[in-house]
């Protein structure tokens, strides 16, 4: 996931929206995707948001965390297909296993939902810095600042503990570890001593970052300790409203 999540400058439409309208847009698009059972508007959800993520200049970061969700969603397509054993059998498999039509269209749905609702909140974090979405989170919403801001320091984190890892393969690859094997459980069983120098390395961090955070009068900080204000503009209720107009479309369909 490496600078999936990271901010990215920038003047277009979706940079200029109000935090708040980015945060709910995203969410309405997740939600959206659960409320039909239409293969068709899901897939309309995905081009959707690739188009947003052209129109604010991150679409070549959108393909390849569309390629890194592809991976993982064939896994559990797999996974989907071969459990589910109701409805017409298409195919038989050996070991009992079968594919029957309602699980091709189950395990089809539950990827695309998958790609589908993780790509808005990817993209509406690309475009939103993350203080203004921190203080719109206890401005607008009423969220007590300590809650907000564990909230955006799990996010911001990911990325970071992601190029620890990279950085902790390297190490590894330097002296003869091999990663790229294609064997799934023998990549796992490689990956998995890896994590105690990731969780001794982020223990490390958390306590830095603690501290630092204390030492800038954290415990201080009030829902009117922000300084920025976030307007509503013509462009955040057009939004607003496109979004209003999406989720009736899944209901309708």
């Amino acid at each position: 996931m490496t600078g999936f999540l990271d901010y990215v400058p920038g003047n277009s439409f979706l940079h200029r929206l109000n935090p708040l309208t980015k945060l709910l847009l995203s969410l309405i698009l997740c939600v959206s995707c659960f409320i039909s059972d239409l293969h068709l508007y899901v897939i309309a959800i995905i081009v959707l948001n690739l188009l947003l993520a052209a129109s604010a200049g991150v679409f070549n970061r959108s393909i390849r965390m569309l390629k890194a969700l592809l991976k993982f969603s064939v896994v559990l397509f797999v996974l989907q297909i071969l459990f589910v054993r109701d409805g017409i059998v298409l195919l038989s498999l050996p070991l009992h296993l079968m594919i029957t039509d309602k699980g091709l269209s189950f395990s089809l749905l539950f990827v695309l939902r998958l790609l589908a609702a993780t790509m808005p909140l990817a993209l509406m974090l690309s475009v939103t810095p993350m203080n203004d979405l921190s203080n719109v989170l206890v401005e607008r919403l009423r969220i007590p600042y300590k809650y907000a801001f564990a909230l955006m320091t799990a996010i911001r984190f990911i990325p970071i503990f992601s190029n620890e890892m990279a950085g902790i393969m390297e190490a590894q690859t330097a002296r003869g570890v091999e990663f790229d094997t294609k064997n799934f459980f023998k990549k796992i069983r490689l990956l998995l001593p890896l994590c105690v120098p990731l969780l001794i390395s982020s223990v490390k961090r958390i306590e830095g970052g603690a501290i630092s955070v204390e030492l800038r009068g954290f415990y201080c900080r009030k829902k009117g300790s922000g300084y920025k204000y976030y307007a509503f503009r013509s462009g955040d209720f057009i939004s607003l409203g496109a979004s209003v107009l999406l989720v009736t479309l899944a209901v309708i369909l």
